[in-house]
């Protein structure tokens, strides 16, 4: 039984590994950049849009909706990378319906650099939107001695994003491969549509979580300063 990608080799040269986590990642990266391109190169404004358009459309509006709703400001700048993250990691796991793949999410190491991405982007997203000395104040609140405690927490989450979305995809794999060697007919059918609906529920919490922390970072209040902002800004349309 598989329980990880990492596992499965397929060549190695003088301590260079390609294993399925590496291929099927690539294989993610070129199926959502080819589709990207072949939905975007003939866009059009007029009434007759094509179907994937039309899906297109819909994804990217209630992503869209998703991170004005959380983080209260314009998604404009963030629809980019949390919606890469949404994207990456759901097709990562719809894709599991075909025999013999084998989901790079299912691999910790794929996921903690998802986490790692999501590390970065908060303080990168905290420093654009407030300012380095803003920014960094915040380590130092409501005390200098919450420093390590602060520094810690950031860290504590990164790690809690890895190791979620890992279980999570994980386990499913292993129930299935259980209930296939007990009952090879129907029950791993039905484990493998739960496993698929549980794949799309953490790339949504996954991404989500990812707004969070950078909505965090971005609308933290000084001490003593109201929020006069009572409702999202207007979206782009």
């Amino acid at each position: 039984m598989t329980i990880s990608p990492d596992s499965i080799v397929y060549w190695q040269w003088n301590g260079v590994t390609l294993n399925a986590t590496i291929v099927f990642t690539w294989l993610v990266m070129l199926l959502l950049a080819v589709g990207s391109w072949l939905i975007t190169r003939n866009l059009s404004e007029g009434p007759g849009l094509s179907r994937l358009q039309n899906l297109l459309e819909v994804v990217v509006t209630g992503i869209r909706d998703q991170i004005a709703q959380v983080s209260l400001q314009n998604p404009g700048p963030y629809l980019p990378f949390v919606g890469t993250l949404f994207l990456f990691i759901a097709t990562a796991n719809l894709l599991n319906i075909v025999p013999g793949y084998q989901a790079p999410t299912g691999s910790l190491s794929t996921t903690a650099a998802l986490a790692i991405c999501v590390f970065i982007a908060v303080p990168v997203f905290g420093i654009a939107n407030r300012g380095a000395g803003r920014y960094l104040r915040h380590y130092i609140q409501p005390t200098p001695l919450m420093l390590p405690f602060n520094i810690i927490g950031e860290l504590s989450r990164t790690v809690a994003l890895a190791v979620r979305l890992y279980g999570n995809i994980m386990s499913g794999t292993v129930i299935v491969a259980i209930l296939l060697s007990l009952t090879p007919y129907f029950f791993p059918i039905v484990m493998q549509l739960l496993g698929l609906l549980t794949g799309m529920i953490q790339a949504y919490i996954f991404a989500v979580l990812a707004m969070v922390y950078i909505a965090s970072a971005t609308s933290a209040q000084e001490p003593g300063k109201k929020n006069t902002k009572t409702s999202p800004p207007s979206q782009e349309r």
